[in-house]
């Protein structure tokens, strides 16, 4: 059997926020939305599939979808950044009269810049999730193709 065979034939998956964060599709909860798994492979790190290969959703909803996933991708940088504060503050502490707030920023930094690739696809997916909800009867109804689709404007930005 196919591995999109055994995909389909499995039992349900309940929704939940989990299979966001695991970048898989909102409708079935089962195809993964980008081509390779590893965030870090850099040429491929936002490849997406057109429809997602179990349930056939299209990912792609309009011209310039995407475009609202900067703002998902810029609150879960501000969140690490707060996480990331805190856990410096109750590990090494911070002072007034010293480096450690100094020391914490140049930490952030590349922290950030290393979590970058895994926080587009997590914005990405997230902002999927926020408009196109589960549906369990996916196994027997069709995709809908969205309406505000440009095929000429395809991957124009």
């Amino acid at each position: 059997m196919s591995d999109k065979e055994l995909s389909i034939n499995a039992p349900d998956v309940r929704p939940s926020a989990l299979n966001a964060l695991r970048c898989k599709c909102p409708r079935c909860r089962r195809g993964d939305m980008f081509v390779s798994k590893n965030p870090y492979r850099l040429r491929q790190t936002l490849k997406m599939h057109e429809t997602c290969p179990v349930c056939g959703q299209y990912f792609d909803l309009e011209v310039g979808f995407y475009y609202g996933s900067s703002y998902v991708s810029y609150a879960l940088s501000i969140a690490l950044s707060v996480a990331s504060l805190i856990g410096w503050w109750l590990i090494v502490g911070l002072g007034l009269y010293d480096n450690r707030f100094v020391y914490w920023l140049g930490f952030n930094a590349v922290l950030l810049l290393l979590m970058q690739p895994l926080l587009m696809r997590l914005g990405r997916s997230l902002w999927i999730f926020f408009f196109v909800s589960y549906d369990p009867d996916w196994r027997t109804t069709p995709a809908t193709k969205p309406e505000r689709l440009n095929d000429d404007q395809k991957n124009n930005w």
